[in-house]
């Protein structure tokens, strides 16, 4: 399928999504990243879900990407690594990035940009200048480009681990003017 401007619609999730989201969560995270324990109704809920909001694509309405924000601490990197911020440039509002994920055989054709492209002036707008991720190995070209450094040892398992990184919101804007 094609995507164009007119069939994917990127914006903050509504509470009738959550379960899309939770589905998603699931599919990403404990079906082909094995990172969680596969449950029986196909649902994954964040442990963050109460501090998260969520942005969402939808492609000819049906979900196909998310990524959310946690702007409380503790965030899973705090939780992950012991004294977090004396690997962090200076700042002055501190924000984690989580949940980054479209279904894989929509992957690699701009929809996790298109996200971001949504996201990041929000971020700034909030007066967030930092954010920090934990990201999959298998992204990390694209967390790169975007202007993310990685910092401290992986974190998560042997099985699947994950690179720590942090980026200047304000200087992604730039890069995201849509």
């Amino acid at each position: 399928m094609e995507i164009t401007a007119e069939n994917l619609v990127i914006k903050f999730a509504s509470k009738d999504e959550f379960d899309e989201i939770f589905r998603l969560n699931h599919t990403i995270f404990a079906d082909e990243i094995p990172q969680h324990e596969k449950k029986e109704n196909g649902l994954l809920q964040d442990a963050f879900h109460q501090n998260n909001t969520y942005v969402v694509a939808l492609l000819e309405n049906q979900l196909v990407g998310m990524v959310c924000y946690n702007p409380t601490r503790p965030f899973s990197l705090d939780k992950k690594m012991n004294d977090l911020d004396t690997y962090l440039p200076l700042h002055k509002n501190l924000v984690e990035i989580r949940l980054f994920a479209v279904k894989k055989e929509l992957r690699k054709q701009g929809i996790a940009i298109r996200m971001l492209q949504f996201l990041i002036p929000k971020l700034i707008k909030a007066g967030y200048d930092l954010g920090v991720i934990s990201a999959s190995l298998k992204e990390l070209e694209l967390y790169n480009n975007i202007g993310a450094r990685s910092f401290g040892e992986l974190v998560g398992t042997k099985e699947v681990p994950y690179q720590p990184m942090y980026f200047h919101i304000t200087n992604l804007k730039g890069a995201f003017q849509q």
